[in-house]
């Protein structure tokens, strides 16, 4: 059993989250379910922000592709982060909801021009320009519009490293759709593109390898990398870069085998070979930020749902289903990622039966656990799935045109809705029937 934050098994045997019965949190909001657990969250912020800063000048930003509503933006807010956002929708949210908009940066690799002026009319912090297209727009927008300031600009490198991870996970090997490639020397045509535009300063770097990953190594490799790349940049421009972004990817524990690192090694796995490649190359430190989203949302929300019908295949697989499934979680579908259960209400019964957890799209590969051990699973009994923080909200959908689940936020004991469950109704509300079909 692998509980993090404030999970636990109380006096009931039943799973708690903040403070709660599980239990009780089906009974007063059903279920499918996403519950977040603030004060692990929040230790989470604490704990990254921490290791890095003891480390030198740096600063950790959230990604809100992770996970991104009210809420969550307070508290990223309050715990001092900055906010990777990478869409016109996650910057209109950011800055409806009061977040401090020189604390964001904005990610993307075609942004169009509606986006690019939405960003400079919210004074965004920083743009992480990903290609040669976007920084001559960019420059135009500017040059032509009542800008104030020289807005700053980091430029996306692709630095030609593939690590261990899902092939649609990766975004550091050189053939991807991200980025200026750093080995053919495209990065180096970049940065003096950049230095050539008159309403734009060159603020810094910015890569990112991956997501998912476990080996540290990747995340060192790459910081001397980049950082050789700024002694580069220094001699046939003159200009060093004061910021370098290494972006974020880090591995959480979904499933039996992974093994993700502390904070403090993360931390020091970037923060040594960008002190020693300094001292080496005779350059200023940079300022280091990362971008750890799904570190901080992942391990900190579960989904609960409830066991509906069964179904046995004698002699190779026993089947059950719950009523979520890859609307609620595309991930096992997408990536054939895999996930850690127990039964919420059993949560102190040893496992004594191998079952698959099926979705209840239609869809044979609506699969969201294979051989899952379970003690005795029963129609109405409640599944919790571990590290459903990151992804799962943001990427569902409303295939079969099932309704999306609720969003709980569960602190000391309370448990604050955050997201409205669908209702049918809400299934209507963007369609349209032309007059001549009525």
């Amino acid at each position: 059993m692998y509980l993090t934050g404030t999970m636990k098994v109380n006096k009931d045997g039943h799973l708690e989250i903040g403070g709660k019965d599980c239990v009780d949190l089906v009974k007063e909001f059903g279920t499918p379910l996403w519950v977040i657990d603030e004060e692990g969250f929040r230790q989470n912020c604490r704990g990254l922000k921490e290791a890095f800063a003891a480390r030198g000048d740096s600063r950790v930003l959230y990604a809100s592709k992770t996970l991104l509503n009210p809420a969550i933006i307070k508290i990223v807010e309050a715990e001092g982060l900055g906010l990777d956002v990478v869409s016109g929708g996650e910057l209109y949210t950011a800055r409806h909801y009061g977040f401090p908009m020189e604390r964001v940066f904005f990610h993307g690799n075609n942004k169009s021009r509606q986006e690019l002026e939405m960003a400079l009319e919210f004074a965004t912090g920083n743009i992480v320009v990903d290609n040669f297209f976007e920084l001559s727009l960019l420059e135009e927008i500017c040059a032509n519009g009542d800008i104030k300031r020289k807005p700053g600009i980091f430029l996306r490198i692709t630095p030609g490293v593939e690590a261990h991870t899902h092939e649609f996970m990766m975004t550091g090997q050189i053939d991807s759709k991200f980025g200026f490639t750093l080995p053919d020397g495209q990065a180096m045509e970049g940065v003096k593109a950049a230095l050539q535009c008159s309403h734009l300063q060159l603020a810094g770097l910015h890569c990112h390898i991956g997501s998912q990953i476990f080996s540290l190594d990747s995340f060192e490799h790459t910081s001397r990398l980049l950082m050789d790349f700024i002694a580069a940049i220094k001699k046939e421009t003159g200009y060093e870069i004061k910021e370098l972004d290494m972006g974020g990817g880090w591995g959480i524990f979904y499933y039996e085998g992974d093994k993700p690192a502390s904070y403090e090694n993360w931390a020091d796995s970037i923060w040594t070979a960008v002190h020693e490649k300094a001292r080496a190359l005779n350059l200023n430190t940079p300022r280091v930020t990362v971008e750890p989203g799904r570190a901080i949302a992942g391990p900190a929300g579960i989904t609960l749902y409830t066991v509906g019908s069964r179904k046995e295949v004698k002699g190779i697989r026993k089947y059950i289903a719950v009523d979520g499934g890859m609307t609620d979680n595309p991930r096992p579908a997408l990536y054939g990622s895999k996930y850690t259960a127990l039964l919420a209400n059993k949560a102190d019964r040893p496992g004594t039966e191998k079952v698959s957890v099926a979705g209840k799209c239609c869809e044979s590969g609506d699969m969201l656990i294979w051989d899952a051990e379970l003690p005795a699973p029963e129609a109405g009994d409640i599944l919790a799935v571990f590290a459903t923080g990151a992804y799962n909200y943001t990427m569902s959908s409303n295939y079969n045109r099932l309704l999306k689940p609720a969003m709980v936020l569960v602190k000391d004991g309370i448990g604050d809705l955050i997201l409205r469950r669908e209702t049918f109704q809400d299934l209507l509300r963007n369609e349209l029937l032309p007059d001549r079909l009525k």
